[in-house]
């Protein structure tokens, strides 16, 4: 019996945000093909570092794992988008300095991840949804420095990737600003079903390989 575990954040465990209403972990349930499973593992307010405490609660039948971490790291940095700085550079350095605390932190969350040698599918960051569009145009900005951490770890891995970001797409695909309402949680639901079930291929691959260049088009290695 297969038995998918989501890990993370309150993308999966969005329950508190949408009451009367299925949850994500419920959602994904209801589209898995019969006799599967799924638990969740993931906390509200989780950050990638967290992750790690919840690893010991995936149960031993566990067959695949789907990761949402990311966001609540980059809300604890928000605070940066409203310090007065004194050039683009400074900016820049600072940014930098984030990101390569949150890279440190994402790489040692999935290693240990990887360790349970199981499918793995992680997700990006998505856009949020604020009501000031200079608020959600800085959001989405500095939210790019988290999603190159997590598709740079996800390609160099060749770990399958769901862009939250092409997902959750429209309003109403938030409950508030930062929390999947019960039909973005559906739209998550159905793209996990059908990754780790095997019913959606990799539209657009990633080659993070350099070709030999002794090799022409065309021929044949020697």
């Amino acid at each position: 019996m297969s038995h998918v575990v989501l890990l993370g954040d309150s993308i999966f465990d969005n329950a508190a945000y949408v009451p009367g209403q299925p949850d994500v972990v419920r959602q994904v349930r209801a589209m898995l093909p019969p006799g599967w499973r799924a638990t969740l593992c993931a906390v509200d307010g989780a950050t990638a570092r967290d992750v790690a405490s919840q690893l010991r609660n995936i149960p031993s039948e566990a067959t695949h794992l789907v990761v949402s971490a990311g966001g609540n790291d980059a809300l604890q940095q928000s605070d940066v988008l409203r310090q007065a700085a004194r050039s683009v550079a400074d900016v820049l350095n600072r940014l930098a300095d984030i990101r390569d605390r949150f890279a440190r932190d994402y790489d040692a969350m999935l290693d240990a991840v990887i360790r349970f040698r199981l499918p793995t599918t992680l997700c990006t960051i998505y856009d949020a949804r604020f009501p000031d569009p200079q608020e959600q145009r800085l959001v989405v900005t500095g939210l790019a420095i988290f999603n190159d951490v997590i598709t740079r770890a996800a390609f160099a891995r060749r770990l399958p990737l769901i862009d939250l970001r092409l997902i959750c797409s429209e309003p109403d695909d938030y409950a508030n600003p930062i929390e999947p309402s019960a039909k973005g949680g559906e739209k998550i639901a159905t793209t996990i079903s059908e990754i780790v079930a095997g019913n959606r291929s990799q539209a657009s691959p990633v080659f993070t390989s350099v070709r030999d260049p002794h090799v022409q088009f065309g021929s044949s290695p020697a």
